[in-house]
């Protein structure tokens, strides 16, 4: 059988002009756009981000499906039978889909699962990938804060997953993200203060939305109830990066050579 061809798409972190010039150019083409959202009766994020930049194409479908923010196995199996049943249908049919994801479809998305699945259900169909912005880049543009340089090593972390292990993690890294922070706030905050690490982190939700908040007074943001849009950076900065050290080997290494 010949399947439609099943594309991934990055629509960014919210800012609807973050949206890829490929990304674009999928979307207007695809004549189904697969848009999760989190409730049955709930908009989609992702249409939201979409709807300004492409508008509603003729002849387009728009699928909405229904993700619950959930870590119930059997309520995510369900929503996950009626969306392969729904995508399924339309592939059979030749259609193309592109299944619209905030962020990038291969960090933390609801795509990853879908394109694990895509060949086993539909032998040799063809999944495209498009990267789009993430909120691990957007979230140091809208708080002037680099996350690494030179040696810096960077970890990211489910927060919403548990962070019983974060006082290890800060400890081994220079920079640490914190994303899908849910219920986790006050662990957060806990451990952060006791690693004497608070002046060093801040917290952002919505980067780039028209609500955007960024609380660099982290203590002030103990109360926090952070969905999937929230993040905190702690970002150490004791390391002067490889290339001071570098130029200093290079200025050593010359005069040796000359002597």
């Amino acid at each position: 059988m010949k399947y439609g061809t099943l594309y991934g798409v990055g629509v960014g972190p919210g800012a609807p002009d973050l949206l890829t010039l490929r990304a674009v150019e999928t979307l207007k083409h695809a004549q189904v756009l697969a848009l999760p959202r989190s409730s049955d009766y709930g908009a989609s994020m992702a249409w939201k981000i979409i709807k300004p930049v492409i508008g509603e194409i003729d002849g387009q479908e728009r699928l909405f499906l229904t993700f619950p923010m959930s870590k119930d196995p059997e309520r995510l199996r369900a929503a996950w039978a009626v969306a392969f049943r729904e995508i399924g249908e339309r592939l059979e049919k030749g259609l193309s889909v592109a299944f619209a994801t905030e962020g990038d479809p291969s960090l933390f998305s609801t795509f990853i699962y879908l394109q694990r699945e895509a060949n086993d259900r539909w032998p040799g169909i063809e999944v495209v990938v498009v990267p789009g912005v993430s909120s691990i880049a957007a979230v140091p543009a809208v708080t002037g804060i680099p996350l690494a340089d030179g040696q810096e090593r960077i970890a990211i972390i489910p927060a919403n997953y548990g962070v019983d292990d974060l006082p290890e993690i800060l400890a081994a890294f220079d920079t640490t993200i914190l994303m899908k922070i849910g219920s986790e706030m006050p662990n957060i905050l806990a451990a952060i203060e006791k690693e004497g690490l608070a002046e060093k982190t801040v917290y952002v939700s919505r980067a780039t939305m028209p609500d955007q908040r960024i609380v660099r007074d982290v203590r002030q943001a103990d109360k926090e109830y952070g969905d999937c849009f929230a993040m905190a950076i702690v970002s150490k900065k004791q390391r002067n990066g490889i290339l001071a050290g570098d130029v200093k080997s290079s200025q050593k290494e010359t005069v040796n050579d000359g002597a």
